[in-house]
């Protein structure tokens, strides 16, 4: 906490779903979001400086940029609430739709990994062009990791296995179907997603985790695309 002018100004750095905005709050209905965690960081933390603190949230929704605590405590219609269960029950009723490339921007910007390129450098990758043949390989399985809305608006490689991204860690883990899979067969996992970002990154976890036949499509289903690969 500084000081301008005599007045107290916040500055904290927190993840976008624990954000405080302008008559709102960040959204919790994404990747690995949590109202509950929200509730608590909102009145646990952001909210405690004096109402006369200004705060800056990281969004210029219709011109406004600057309010103070005591404003957003008085007019902000997500903190008019009594409890942590009426905060759960707020958000996970607001249905709002998903901005366009949420789910990538969420995953990268929750983990610090390798960049693709880095993954490739490992022997980790490989191009559409070469996933094109290796998917039609009896001993290859493509595994999807993108959500069910992206599968439904985009399509997704023919015979390819969901496994959405946020249950990873518990897919690579012992009796995991992931882990199952590699384990029982012997099949080389070609991981996929959108854009190669969340698959980039799950190929470093799978690899920590011994399944050491991980591999992804550099690139993604959009690299795919451009290649020519079919869709389902």
């Amino acid at each position: 906490m500084g000081e301008q002018s005599g007045v107290d100004v916040v500055s904290m750095r927190i993840a976008d779903g624990e954000t405080l905005m302008i008559r709102g709050t960040g959204r919790t209905d994404f990747q690995n979001g949590d109202p509950r965690a929200q509730y608590e960081s909102l009145f646990g933390r952001l909210l405690q400086p004096p109402s006369e603190t200004l705060v800056f949230p990281a969004h210029d929704y219709k011109g406004n940029t600057v309010s103070t605590i005591g404003e957003e405590n008085a007019f902000n219609p997500r903190l008019q609430i009594k409890s942590a269960e009426q905060h759960v029950a707020l958000m996970n009723e607001l249905n709002l739709a998903n901005p366009r490339m949420i789910d990538v921007a969420v995953s990268t910007n929750m983990h610090l990994g390798l960049h693709q390129e880095d993954v490739a450098r490992r022997g980790w990758a490989c191009l559409a062009t070469e996933a094109l043949t290796l998917v039609r390989e009896p001993d290859v399985m493509a595994v999807d990791l993108r959500e069910t809305t992206e599968r439904e608006r985009h399509g997704f490689i023919p015979q390819s296995l969901h496994a959405p991204y946020q249950e990873l860690q518990h897919n690579i883990g012992d009796g995991g179907i992931l882990h199952e899979l590699a384990e029982a067969t012997g099949k080389q996992l070609l991981f996929y997603c959108a854009f190669g970002k969340r698959s980039a990154m799950a190929v470093q976890a799978a690899q920590a985790a011994g399944i050491t036949c991980a591999r992804h499509i550099q690139g993604g289903i959009d690299a795919w695309k451009k290649a020519g690969g079919a869709l389902a």
